[in-house]
């Protein structure tokens, strides 16, 4: 039983190994921290707004 649970664990581990290697997703981009989704959120906001008083511009 011992002997076959290190080769299946071995198989496992080189199983993982491969597929995070395949995977496609950038490892950076997983967990956006509170701060920033604030800032991007703030950003968004403010990006709206400066579309709207351009709106308003263009239609006086």
């Amino acid at each position: 039983m011992n002997r076959q649970k290190k080769i299946q664990s071995l198989y496992n581990k080189r199983r993982k190994r491969a597929r995070a290697k395949l995977d496609a997703r950038p490892k950076g981009d997983r967990y956006v921290s509170k701060a920033d989704r604030a800032k991007a959120e703030a950003d968004a906001e403010a990006n709206i707004e400066d579309a709207a008083i351009e709106s308003d511009v263009e239609q006086s």
